[in-house]
């Protein structure tokens, strides 16, 4: 894929309703996603494609109106909390790769302790707990991406 082409996809990236676009041709990936000032919200649109997805995760769950997924914990169980990723992005559970993980399973955790990072367009952002509980299973991997509202952690609240 030349220039002239990546500034074609660049320009209909910003003036569609979407905010990220991926391809791969060749063995050249590209993702080209948009940015949105820290005070304004993107709309979000559910396409058709991902809505299987989407039922198979919740299937259960009534509609509810839209929540933060990092300020939301939804309970699994009466006392197991969901930790959800609030982006699309990389999925890492340490600060860099010689250090050690932010959390254990079985390990005890408080608000605002960091749990892991989730890296979106180099930018580092670090997911922290809401809740006091006890780490009782990891559903990402390290170094993997993850995806909007995707479950990241369950945690026995205390």
């Amino acid at each position: 894929m030349d220039l002239k082409e990546i500034r074609q996809l660049i320009k209909m990236v910003e003036t569609a309703e979407i905010t990220e676009f991926e391809i791969e041709e060749k063995g050249n990936k590209i993702r080209i996603s948009k940015s949105f000032p820290a005070n304004s919200q993107p709309e979000m649109h559910i396409m058709p494609a991902m809505m299987p997805q989407m039922q198979q995760s919740a299937p259960a769950m009534p509609a509810q109106a839209a929540a933060s997924p990092a300020t939301e914990a939804k309970k699994v169980k009466e006392n197991i909390i969901e930790v959800r990723s609030p982006m699309v992005g990389t999925f890492y559970r340490a600060p860099s790769p010689d250090s050690d993980p932010y959390t254990e399973i079985g390990k005890s955790v408080k608000p605002g302790d960091t749990l892991c990072i989730v890296e979106a367009m180099k930018l580092m952002n670090e997911i922290e707990a809401e809740v006091s509980g006890k780490i009782t299973e990891i559903l990402a991997e390290n170094g993997q991406p993850v995806e909007y509202n995707q479950v990241l952690f369950l945690v026995e609240k205390a």
